[in-house]
This record gives C-alpha cells, sequence and structure tokens, in this order.
C-alpha cells in the first residue's frame, strides 16, 4: 500500500492530534504517501486533500480538537455522496482510509468498506459509548476535566453549605458522570442507565443533613435529568441553596491526557499496520488492557453494558443511606 488518507469526523475528542500524528510518522516510515483530509466526510465528499509530511504533525500532540478539523454531512450518508467520495479516493490513488470518530463515523467507514475502499476506525469520543471497546480516545481526558471542575466546586459549596449539580456529557451513556463522580467523591451520581425518583435523591439529602452534612456534590449525566430542573425541584423542596453548573463542551476541549495521548498514538500505528496487511473494514480498541481489531459490523452489533458494579461501588463510599439499584 503505497498511499492513505486520515480524517477525523464527528465531535472533537483530545487525542484525535496524537492518532494522527501517529499515522503520519509511521506510515511516512513505512514508506507510504500520507493524505489528511479536513472536515471529516464532507472535505472528502469536497474533494479537500492535504499532502501530510513530519513536519506537518509537529508540535500537535499536546493540543485538543483535531488538526484537520471536523465536520458531520448528511450529503455523505447518501449514495450518491458515498459514490462522490469512493470517485475522489480513486482520482487520487489512495488505498487505504483511516478515520477517527465515533459510531456515526464508523456506519460511514463501513459503506466505504463495501464500496471497496479499505478502512480502519479508531475510536475518538469523550461519551465512552462504544460496546466493543473498554475506553475511547477521549474519554479519560473528559473525565479529568470533570474532576478538576467537582474539585473547584466542592471548595465553595462546603464553605457555604451549598448543594452543587454538575451537568456533564452523555444522552445515553453515564459513563463520563459515573467516573468523574467516582474519582471526585461525589454524593450522589445520575445516569441515564439506572432510572432515579426525585422521592429518592430527597431521602438522600434530608440523610445526609440529619448527620450534619449540609454541602453536596451531585453529578448528572444529560440524558439522566436536567440541572436546572432538579436545582428549582431540591431548593423549593428543602429551602437551601442550591447552584447548577452544566460544563457543556468545556468537557471537549483541552490538553489531552498521558493515557489518550498514549491511546492514539497506539491505535495510530496499529491502524496504519492492518492497511500495510491489507486488511480493512476494521476498528481497532482496548480490552482487558490489550489492543484488538474486530470487523466493523461485529463491533457495531455489540451491545454496551453499563458497569452496575461500579456504580453501586460508588454509592457505598459516598456513604449512601439508600441504594439506587433495583
Amino acid at each position: 500500500m503505497r498511499k492513505i488518507a486520515v480524517l477525523t469526523s464527528g465531535g472533537d475528542a483530545p487525542g484525535m492530534n496524537a492518532a494522527i500524528r501517529a499515522v503520519v510518522r509511521y506510515g511516512i516510515s513505512e514508506g507510504m504517501e500520507v493524505y489528511g483530509i479536513e472536515r471529516g466526510y464532507a472535505g472528502l465528499i469536497e474533494n479537500v486533500f492535504l499532502p501530510m509530511n513530519m513536519r506537518s504533525v509537529a508540535d500537535i500532540v499536546q493540543r485538543g480538537g483535531t488538526l484537520l478539523r471536523t465536520a458531520r454531512s448528511n450529503e455523505f450518508m447518501t449514495d450518491a455522496g458515498q459514490e462522490l467520495a469512493v470517485k475522489f479516493l480513486h482520482k487520487r490513488a489512495i488505498e487505504g482510509l483511516i478515520v477517527i470518530g465515533g459510531d456515526g463515523t464508523f456506519k460511514g467507514a463501513e459503506a466505504l468498506s463495501k464500496r471497496g475502499i479499505p478502512t480502519i476506525g479508531i475510536p475518538g469520543t469523550i461519551d465512552n459509548d462504544l460496546a466493543y471497546t473498554d475506553y475511547t480516545l477521549g474519554f479519560d481526558t473528559a473525565c479529568n476535566t470533570v474532576l478538576d471542575a467537582i474539585n473547584k466546586l466542592r471548595d465553595t459549596m462546603s464553605s457555604h453549605d451549598r448543594i452543587c449539580i454538575i451537568e456533564v456529557m452523555g444522552r445515553n451513556c453515564g459513563d463520563i458522570a459515573l467516573h468523574a463522580g467516582l474519582g471526585g467523591g461525589a454524593e450522589i451520581i445520575l445516569v441515564p442507565e439506572v432510572p432515579t425518583t426525585y422521592h429518592e435523591i430527597l431521602s438522600r439529602l434530608n440523610d445526609d443533613r440529619s448527620k450534619g452534612k449540609f454541602s453536596s456534590i451531585i453529578v448528572v449525566a444529560e440524558g439522566a435529568c436536567k440541572a436546572q430542573e432538579l436545582k428549582d425541584k431540591i431548593s423549593t423542596s428543602l429551602g437551601v441553596p442550591v447552584r447548577a453548573t452544566v460544563l457543556g463542551h468545556l468537557q471537549r476541549g483541552g490538553s489531552p491526557s498521558a493515557r489518550d495521548r498514549y491511546l492514539g498514538t497506539c491505535w495510530g500505528v496499529q491502524a496504519v499496520k492492518l492497511l500495510k496487511e491489507g486488511k480493512g473494514n476494521k476498528v481497532v480498541g482496548i480490552r482487558d488492557n490489550r489492543f484488538i481489531d474486530l470487523d466493523i459490523d461485529k463491533a457495531a452489533k455489540l451491545k454496551r453494558e453499563f458497569d452496575y458494579e461500579l456504580y453501586e461501588l460508588a454509592n457505598v463510599v459516598s456513604n449512601s443511606a439508600i441504594s439506587f439499584l433495583r
């Protein structure tokens, strides 16, 4: 394989630049020409290819976001859009493609593979919502960003005897809330996978107050409930000061953690090796601390399992008066 290309698609995630850097530098070291495609699949169907060299990816491993930028493309998901993408890849004699992103990105990779373009997917999403891999690129950094916010907000909440609700990303997956909440010692963690009633939340807060604990941190995934709505309910019921903070896109940015730089680099090299071996329609990941690869269609069929044991553990170590698990 002599010419390959790399793109990032969907939401950005810390560690994407580490993966791009590894793809470019390892690919060149193996005698390949490497091209970067700007703005994901949108750039692919707009024929935006950039020749990359060793200096193209200098000084980016520590940067968040993505050097190649990213976008979502509805046009690419049509037959006409995919045919146009294949046309431009053939026109430039690109023999293999590496895509970095989440489940939507992988659907595009599978479509291109079926059209004869060997494509490898690298899991890049802060949500950690891909079932086939234990961790995704950017998840660790996002958790550390949330953890930093919890630490700072706790200082103020404990100083003023206040309750603070911190809303984090996770519409369908509560892993950021769970891992960051556990690390930050949150008194209550709310995730979409575990239905929790308002009565249970209020009972826990009342129990804490009866024991002389008047400040609490509640970490809530956006898919479980909205921080502002919960704030209003608690404030009305308890008649106490409650603050709500929505971290939003703050969680996407920032310099990637050591783990995300490590994963991005290793997955970038692994993806190039798979293409060099003539393999396509694959995604790379990590399971039980071992790097793996899997057919895209098989990976897509796997159902993600929430770590209920870890969730229960978080309740126990926070000295919870109740268990939220049925």
